[in-house]
């Protein structure tokens, strides 16, 4: 109390106006805001908007609807590379059949994932499970799993045309063609072949080689259906992905607060600092999930004081999440061999792009020392001792592949560094010499 008045000290009248400013309302909506959100980047829920996948979703639409509609049997392999939205296709598809009340009331759906059932027994109970079957084993007891599998098979197999269709999901496929025998996929195939349940098998995997791991007979049983997801989209689509899942259309926010909130995220849309951090993600890694750990962290950094992201969230964000390992290796390097990234670096842009070999990083490293004279100038066999342990960290790599008779010295090397990569670690770079930054952003001397 003793504080009030002295300068740079805010009193507590002026605490009381500074709190005032917030309004509770707003402090509410932008938790339930943040709340939403959070829960819409853990969960893999489905994009607001899929682009670049319509054929695709098509078909696979096609497919299904016709097995939950008119009871037709079939079978088709989803691939793609992880993150390309084979997932978040399939339960959207999902999702809108069973918006039809007579496809909600009998279409089912088994999910197995590879990683989690582990072998065909696994595997059954968690049909059983799923079909809820549990009633019908009963106090039942099997000899052997050849007796269980038989039984859950009889009771897919039991009824007409009529029956329930189900719809299987396979996650990791290529990990169930590990099974012995790949009994599980052998008898799946065959109801949908045979036709004698109304059921549908989709296998979901990133091998591209996957039907070659089947066995003959569970190959001849398979439609051979193939949908493949390559992350097709362009980098418009990627940042519409990137704001439609920032956008609000929840009814117990506020409704001013969710305009000026797509307000704001129409604006970042738009701000060249975010599309420039937007496209650097892209050209790194297109995976969704990986955007997703982007928006997390701006989302989280929201508070009272600061309520709607901005450009220098995703600045922070995006150096946050992303760490290049090689750029973070180069800071612990010693003054010596940075010079010699450096000379390799000039050598690189010398002969655009060529090999080099040690003689030649010596000679650049020689000129730039004895034209600095604060640089100290090592003996040859310190900087060949140095240069080897580049090679060993494998920021140099050997393009002469097998060709251990040629001297250590002439063995032409590559640089595996790019050179942002470099200009970024000489920023960050603790103590280093001016004379060491000039001489990287300079032309070669």
């Amino acid at each position: 109390m003793f504080l009030v008045g002295i300068q740079g000290v805010p009193s507590v009248e002026e605490k009381s106006k500074t709190t005032k400013e917030v309004d509770p309302g707003e402090i509410t909506s932008l938790q339930n805001v943040q709340d939403e959100l959070r829960l819409r980047f853990c969960q893999n829920p489905l994009s607001p908007a899929l682009y670049g996948y319509e054929k695709e979703r098509r078909q696979l639409f096609d497919l299904i609807k016709r097995t939950a509609s008119t009871g037709e049997s079939n079978s088709v392999l989803v691939i793609g590379p992880r993150g390309s939205g084979k997932t978040m296709t399939l339960n959207s598809i999902y999702n809108e059949l069973i918006e039809d009340d007579n496809i909600r009331e009998n279409l089912l759906q088994v999910k197995l994932n590879g990683l989690l059932q582990t072998d065909d027994k696994i595997a059954l109970k968690e049909i059983t499970r799923q079909l809820q079957l549990e009633n019908t084993l009963g106090d039942k007891v099997f000899g052997s799993f050849a007796e269980t599998l038989q039984f859950l098979l009889d009771a897919l197999k039991c009824g007409s045309q009529s029956s329930k269709p189900i719809l299987f999901i396979l996650e990791e496929f290529d990990m169930f063609a590990h099974y012995k025998n790949q009994t599980l996929l052998y008898n799946l195939f065959d109801i949908a072949q045979s036709d004698q349940a109304p059921i549908c098998v989709v296998g979901v995997t990133c091998r591209l080689d996957v039907i070659e791991l089947l066995e003959k007979r569970v190959k001849s049983r398979f439609s051979h259906r193939q949908v493949y997801f390559l992350n097709n989209y362009n980098f418009e689509n990627y940042c519409n992905i990137c704001m439609s899942y920032l956008r609000i259309e929840s009814k117990p926010v506020s409704s001013d607060f969710i305009k000026e909130w797509n307000k704001q995220v129409e604006k970042l849309s738009k701000d060249g600092t975010v599309r420039d951090v937007l496209q650097q993600q892209f050209n790194f890694n297109k995976d969704i999930r990986a955007l997703h750990h982007i928006l997390m962290y701006v989302v989280c950094q929201l508070n009272e004081t600061h309520t709607f992201p901005t450009p220098s969230d995703f600045v922070e964000a995006m150096k946050v999440t992303t760490t290049d390992s090689k750029s973070a290796m180069l800071h612990g390097i010693s003054i010596l061999e940075l010079c010699l990234i450096i000379a390799m670096k000039h050598l690189t842009d010398i002969y655009d792009g060529e090999p080099f070999n040690f003689e030649m990083v010596y000679s650049e490293y020689a000129k730039f020392a004895q034209k600095r004279s604060s640089m100290q100038m090592y003996e040859k066999a310190v900087v060949l001792k140095a240069f080897e342990h580049l090679l060993a960290l494998e920021l140099v790599k050997s393009t002469d592949g097998s060709g251990t008779r040629i001297q250590k010295e002439y063995r032409l090397m590559s640089l595996l560094i790019h050179p942002s990569q470099i200009t970024d670690a000489l920023q960050k770079y603790p103590q280093c010499p001016t004379e060491v930054k000039q001489w990287a952003s300079t032309s070669v001397i």
